[in-house]
């Protein structure tokens, strides 16, 4: 038997770990895998970045894959480095310490890099990202201060609620006109707004950073609005959304489209021999942030890379959820387009709200119980005609009888 080929993966995020995991399981030994990563070590849960903010958790909770895990499965780990060049016609990658590593196969999984805010004084000292374990480190390390959050989707809220946990003073600032304005709409977004605002974080809504100004010395200072206000600031946290990291891919002349790599139902690009997985990929033109259609790109890519290739990757759309101790909010599919809208509000805070397009759960929102959120979710995945139970479908499970069998 010849000398396995060589599998390189490039990144050591949530979705390589799980691509590793799922060849494991499928063929542990058909590759000899080196996986390189520019963070310094193994594998963790991005997930949990809120909650260790928070102080709900510790660093060696979010570990997942200890440079152990590696060692006993045969995997090459390169941390602390970045590839910084692929070169296609060798097959070779290039690292940022001079080291280079020839491969038969190679996973592009670079993920995605915080968005920075398009105004003057972005790169000033204090404005900082919430994105990874040394952000994280970053935050954690303040010492109480006035800290501005620009961004009102999931990100931006959990980061600000765990600053204020953490004894900040806090102010969001927002460009739209209700929070999580993706996910919810404008009741359970302003519903949301005042539990937040009941524990102390302060909002403005329906305004961008025009400018960050400087203290003089490099620092942030303030934030000036696109309305004129000046909101003071020691720490400035920009969640304004992702890039796909896809530099890498460009620059040795893979496919990359308006918005990442671009990617077939497979997982692979135009080069045959490379795949991409995660944040870093554009597939039928959209691009990816949540774990769930990640993981499941791993899944598909590992089958292909066994030569198990029986599997396509369709995105069929994911439940969305907030971190926030003591605040449940769920919501999926499309829940303010046309056809047929069901809401029930609960003053002491509950609220769903159900959209039947053709007799079917089209998307839902829901806030404060989301008991029934596996019931709904199961139901918008179905897709079955749901019209016989209209008047009983708001009421969730125990009311629809066979359906919620």
């Amino acid at each position: 038997m010849g000398e396995r080929p060589a599998l390189v993966v490039v990144g050591n995020g949530m979705a390589a770990c799980r691509l590793l995991e799922e060849l494991n399981r499928l063929t542990p030994s058909r590759y000899r895998i080196t996986v390189i990563g520019d963070e310094p070590g193994g594998g963790y849960n991005r997930v949990m970045l809120s909650p260790l903010l928070a102080g709900g958790t510790d660093e060696a909770t979010l570990l997942t894959h200890p440079r152990a895990w590696y060692q006993e499965r045969g995997i090459e780990l390169i941390t602390g480095t970045p590839v910084t060049r692929i070169d296609r016609t060798r097959r070779r990658v290039h690292t940022a310490d001079g080291r280079e590593f020839a491969y038969h196969r190679l996973v592009l999984a670079t993920g995605a890099a915080p968005r920075s805010l398009p105004v003057p004084g972005a790169d000033l000292n204090g404005v900082l990202g919430f994105r990874d374990l040394r952000d994280a480190r970053h935050l954690l390390a303040l010492p109480r201060c006035r800290v501005v959050v620009v961004g009102g989707g999931f990100l931006g809220l959990e980061a600000a609620e765990a600053l204020l946990r953490r004894g900040h003073s806090v102010t969001l600032v927002h460009g739209r006109s209700h929070l999580l304005n993706q996910q919810l709409d404008a009741v359970a977004g302003a519903r949301l707004q005042r539990d937040l605002q009941q524990r102390g974080l302060a909002f403005v809504l329906g305004q961008r950073p025009a400018a960050l100004e400087d203290d003089g010395h490099g620092k942030v200072a303030a934030v000036r609005l696109t309305d004129g206000r000046r909101l003071p600031a020691d720490v400035v946290v920009q969640a304004i959304g992702i890039v796909p990291r896809a530099q890498l891919a460009r620059d040795c002349g893979l496919a990359v489209g308006a918005r990442g790599i671009r990617v077939d139902d497979t997982l692979q690009t135009f080069d045959p021999r490379i795949y991409a997985i995660g944040e870093c990929v554009e597939h039928r033109g959209r691009t990816f942030g949540l774990v769930a259609p990640l993981f499941e790109q791993a899944r598909v890519c590992a089958s292909h890379l066994a030569e198990l290739g029986h599997r396509r990757y369709r995105f069929e759309g994911t439940v969305t959820r907030l971190k926030i101790a003591g605040i449940d909010v769920l919501s999926a599919g499309d829940f303010e387009g046309e056809g047929e809208v069901i809401t029930v509000q609960d003053p002491a805070g509950g609220y769903r709200r159900l959209l039947l397009r053709d007799g079917r759960l089209a998307g839902l929102v829901l806030y404060g119980d989301v008991s029934d959120g596996p019931f709904y979710e199961r139901l918008w995945r179905e897709g079955r005609d749901l019209g016989a139970l209209r008047l009983t479908l708001p009421f969730g499970a125990a009311a629809c009888g066979d359906v919620a069998a």
